[in-house]
């Protein structure tokens, strides 16, 4: 028997994976149309163009947008609606958020909870 995941998101990234865009064709325009954005970061150490992490950043919003409210309470959403439960943060909010984050306290905070599920699991 396989073991189970125990992402709090793989099951609805799951589904996201599978789920074909309504309009196929839509999406080399909209490529094109981020193709336009100007690139703020350096040439050396380019590896994936500007226009897809763009549109990987736009998807991960309308996921946010229409995550199921039982996937945002699991993820710790503090802010409820009486009559939706929990919402995600708006888009400028997530996207500040990243703007401002201190990156080498991400990467520490990321790999000192990687590291204890390593130990929790070798246990």
């Amino acid at each position: 028997m396989p073991a189970r995941s125990s992402s709090l998101i793989a099951r609805p990234l799951g589904q996201l994976a599978d789920t074909a865009p309504t309009v196929p064709d839509d999406l080399p325009g909209l490529l094109t149309c981020l193709a336009q954005v100007p690139d703020p970061r350096r040439d050396q150490g380019r590896r994936h163009p500007f226009a897809f992490v763009l549109s990987l950043a736009a998807a991960i919003a309308e996921w946010a947008a229409d995550a199921p409210p039982n996937v945002l309470a699991r993820l710790g959403s503090p802010c409820w609606e009486p009559d939706r439960g929990p919402v995600a943060p708006a888009e400028v909010t997530v996207r500040r958020v990243l703007q401002r984050i201190d990156g080498d306290a991400l990467d520490a905070a990321v790999g000192s909870w990687l590291a204890g599920r390593e130990r929790a699991a070798g246990q």
